[in-house]
């Protein structure tokens, strides 16, 4: 048979076949910022979802409406088991919702907030708190020391 009459499936076909958005078996705790997030990324996938049904035949993009579809089973289900946790205003000991101020061997101090998994973006300050990093501090004070990749780091501040 000649490769003419077979139908290959084509990049829009196996786009639309999008595997879903893993979803972490860690409790999906959030603060207050992390629900307002998700709450927002459930908007955008309805809205997306209703754009890419009201576009008309379906058929015709099928990859927007399977990732409308994919991003609106992801939103919808960690938003449905998001667990908020409110900062505390002066905790004594690292804490989901805190920040915390550290000394690493070589004199760099670093700050970082303790937040949840879908807000976590170490670039702007924030690790989740599954992270090594977050494990490695929790329920640490200031002086304590704690090991962070094989190095000692010191606590010189906790905050909210």
């Amino acid at each position: 048979m000649s490769v003419a009459f077979t139908k290959e499936e084509d990049a829009e076909s196996q786009a639309a076949n999008l595997p879903d958005r893993p979803i972490s078996t860690h409790p999906n705790l959030v603060t207050a910022e992390g629900l307002a997030q998700l709450e927002a990324g459930l908007a955008a996938a309805q809205s997306a979802y209703a754009a890419a049904r009201a576009g008309g035949d379906i058929n015709t993009d099928r990859t927007a409406m399977a990732r409308a579809t994919r991003d609106l089973r992801y939103y919808s289900a960690r938003r449905g088991n998001a667990q908020l946790v409110e900062a505390l205003q002066a905790p004594d000991r690292v804490m989901f919702a805190s920040s915390v101020t550290f000394e690493r061997e070589d004199g760099r101090t670093q700050t970082y907030r303790i937040v949840g998994e879908d807000e976590a973006d170490p670039t702007q300050g924030t690790v989740s708190h599954v992270s090594p990093l977050a494990r490695a501090l929790m329920g640490k004070a200031i002086g304590d020391v704690a090991m962070v990749n094989g190095a000692e780091v010191e606590i010189m501040a906790i905050g909210s």
